[in-house]
């Protein structure tokens, strides 16, 4: 007997398929980390996320974090430099789900800055234990992942 289907798949036919994140915890030395607050007409207009995009084809997750992360903060990092933090499976609704892998970072070169000001509105430098409230829920819950040195998160399933 076939085992059975479980009830959150919703083609079972089909390979499952999810977006790839990559996401970049910076790190001063007292500890605070960097987020970004989404612009008008963005997803999470108005609240907090971490430098973070989509990875590219063919590009290793470590190189998209530090292509994202200059991208957005101007700060240019050694992938070297970067630390696997946590892995979160993110599921926005049953048929939209992302893998977000969170690099950890406390050496760069450069201050940040805001280099999209049509897509960010403004940086904030914030305790990662207590995150502001208006932190996304999914950059939270890697962020939760990291401070807890749990290294995988299942998000909204």
């Amino acid at each position: 007997m076939a085992p059975a289907i479980p009830a959150h798949a919703a083609n079972p036919g089909e390979r499952f398929r999810s977006i790839v994140d990559v996401h970049t915890i910076l790190i001063r030395d007292d500890g605070r980390i960097l987020l970004l607050e989404r612009g008008p007409g963005r997803y999470g207009a108005g609240l907090l996320h971490l430098p973070s995009g989509h990875l590219e084809p063919g590009e290793p997750l470590h190189l998209g974090a530090a292509r994202e992360t200059v991208e957005e903060t101007g700060v240019v990092i050694d992938p070297a430099d970067l630390e696997i933090a946590a892995l979160v499976h993110h599921r926005q609704d049953p048929s939209h789900t992302r893998v977000g892998a969170f690099f950890a970072c406390r050496r760069w070169r450069g201050e940040p800055y805001n280099r999209e000001p049509d897509k960010c509105t403004g940086l904030v430098w914030a305790d990662p234990v207590a995150l502001p409230q208006a932190t996304i829920d999914y950059p939270a819950a890697g962020i939760r992942a990291w401070t807890a040195g749990e290294g995988y998160a299942a998000h909204g399933w």
